[in-house]
């Protein structure tokens, strides 16, 4: 019976946690600067939204900060005793990022406060929608061939966060221009059920099947796609 490989050579899972540790290290840098723009602007403008925003990248900040903490090991198997933790403290920040934003979207709901138009959160807004995807996108690939299930979940924390920039900047422009205040929280509890899923999922250390290094019968390998995903798996989703 043919045996075949699965996973990455260990030379290419170096260059992929590299890849990962300087994705992180941008991501975080970003968010640091986005969550003190958003603040001071929310406390000038009195923007709950924006307000909400910039807790949310502080959150986004603890989410990329695991990540990095788990890769900064140099040896694999240090890294694959640290994806739990790692999967742990991802899932306690979406379910953070979902308090703060149903929170925020209940008292715009109810009223609380008269926000006044923002053209600095507008530019942030937008800045972090055109930014914030291709992070995203480049940390999922990555994790996806590494097998790196904390690496998906926390891309996906920074997809949810361009959902939360798009939420934002329609909020604001539509508040800016034509006074419709209700439409951002509206769209923010939305996002709020999505981030209680997303952090279940990553509670429970799903998102991405970790291809093995060790030899399987082809027979068996034949149900695995190329990312090193099986029947059941959805990292490749």
């Amino acid at each position: 019976m043919t045996a075949i490989s699965l996973g990455p050579s260990p030379a290419r899972r170096d260059a992929l946690a590299r890849r990962i540790r300087l994705l992180v290290t941008a991501t975080i840098t970003y968010n640091v600067i986005e969550a003190v723009v958003a603040l001071t602007a929310g406390t000038l403008a009195s923007s709950t939204a924006l307000i909400g925003f910039g807790l949310g990248s502080v959150i986004e900040v603890s989410s990329a900060a695991a990540v990095a903490w788990q890769f900064s090991a140099r040896e694999h198997h240090v890294r694959e005793a640290r994806e739990k933790t790692t999967l742990r403290i991802i899932a306690v920040s979406f379910f953070v990022l979902a308090a703060y934003v149903s929170v925020d979207a209940v008292r715009a709901l109810t009223g609380t406060g008269e926000a006044e138009r923002s053209i600095p959160g507008i530019v942030l807004a937008a800045l972090s929608l055109a930014i914030m995807p291709f992070l995203s996108a480049a940390q999922r690939r990555a994790g996806r061939e590494l097998g790196s299930a904390s690496a998906v979940a926390d891309a996906k924390q920074t997809l949810l966060c361009t959902y939360l920039s798009a939420v934002l900047l329609v909020g604001l422009v539509l508040n800016a221009t034509l006074g419709w205040s209700w439409a951002d929280p509206i769209a923010a509890l939305v996002i709020a059920a999505i981030a209680i899923k997303e952090g279940c999922d990553a509670w429970q250390g799903k998102g991405c099947c970790a291809p093995s290094t060790a030899t399987v019968p082809a027979a068996n390998a034949a149900t695995s796609d190329a990312c090193g995903c099986r029947p059941g798996c959805d990292c490749c989703t």
